[in-house]
């Protein structure tokens, strides 16, 4: 399997977010990319300018990342479904993405459902997010870097621009090719942009010290939180349901915590963590973990803290 590391530019629409086209609000405009193998040897690169289609304006702060310009785009640009057909082709078929953060593969597969092309890459997609397995390697898990800072820290060569699709795909090679490959394949993300459509499809991954479940749709978050597979809170260590012991309480307006206690090995957190889709639905993502009656004491305390705040609101 060989790993490609791309990365995206786009534009957005200059006239302000309330004039903008809401399923395609990022126009891709440069796709840069590096194929490795699995020895983490660098196969080839693709770079590809696109030609705007949707906005033809470059937006404020889009010009004052990007060295392109609009008149470059059009003059040697090429339409979005040539240039994306050319860089899936390129791709080959046993591969897996690589991006830094979890934004270009969303983006990408916006753009493609908006051609009528989301059949070339159905989802989910299991991907690697290499900011996220950068943190893992050298830092703390929840922290998130620029490419840039994690490029002067591992004191890797600024031979390149940043904010250049190519260029960008190329540091963020070098820095995988940098990465362990128990932390590269042990740690791989799931973009469910194209989320799950029925139970049947419905995810479920166990990582090392935590479980994530992603649901298929469901038409509002009340029957979301009141599936079985989404409230059921599980011991990650036996994988049997186990006894609320701080039922679900809101902590967002799409965020939801359960505390259960497994007699066997302790107290174990469920959050789930509610997504629209773009027509409208509702699926859930749900991360189960194993947490100390210490921690378990704390979440208790935020849930007394939110009622009594809710209480005291009714009560004005």
């Amino acid at each position: 399997m060989n790993l490609i590391v791309f990365d995206l530019e786009w534009n957005q629409c200059p006239s302000g977010k309330d004039h903008e086209i809401k399923k395609l609000p990022f126009e891709i405009i440069e796709i840069g990319a590096v194929k490795i193998n699995e020895k983490k040897e660098v196969l080839d690169t693709f770079h590809a300018l696109i030609r705007p289609a949707v906005y033809h304006r470059l937006h404020k702060k889009t010009s004052e990342v990007i060295s392109l310009t609009m008149e470059q785009l059009k003059d040697q640009g090429v339409p979005f479904p040539e240039a994306a057909k050319a860089f899936l082709d390129w791709c080959g078929t046993d591969v897996r993405f690589c991006t830094w953060g979890t934004l270009d593969l969303t983006e990408l597969q916006r753009n493609l459902i908006w051609y009528g092309m989301g059949a070339l890459l159905p989802g989910p997609v299991i991907y690697e997010d290499v900011q996220k397995l950068f943190a893992l390697t050298y830092e703390n898990r929840k922290v998130r870097r620029a490419l840039n800072w994690a490029v002067a820290f591992l004191q890797l060569p600024e031979d390149r621009e940043y904010h250049d699709a190519i260029d960008d795909a190329v540091y963020t090679a070098r820095i995988l090719q940098l990465i362990p490959d128990g932390i590269i394949y042990g740690n791989y993300s799931i973009d469910s942009y194209q989320n799950p459509k029925s139970r049947a499809e419905e995810i479920r991954i166990r990582y090392g010290t935590y479980e994530k479940f992603i649901s298929r749709e469901f038409d509002t978050k009340e029957e979301a939180m009141a599936d079985g597979n989404v409230s059921a809170v599980r011991c990650f260590s036996c994988h049997k349901n186990v006894r609320r012991v701080v039922r679900w309480f809101v902590t967002g307006s799409h965020n939801y915590v359960a505390v259960g206690k497994c007699e066997a090995h302790g107290f174990v957190k469920s959050k789930v963590r509610l997504r629209k889709t773009e027509d409208g639905k509702v699926y859930a993502i749900k991360t189960t973990k194993m947490i100390s009656s210490g921690d378990m004491e704390k979440i208790r305390g935020k849930q007394s803290k939110l009622r009594l705040k809710r209480y005291l609101k009714r009560k004005k």
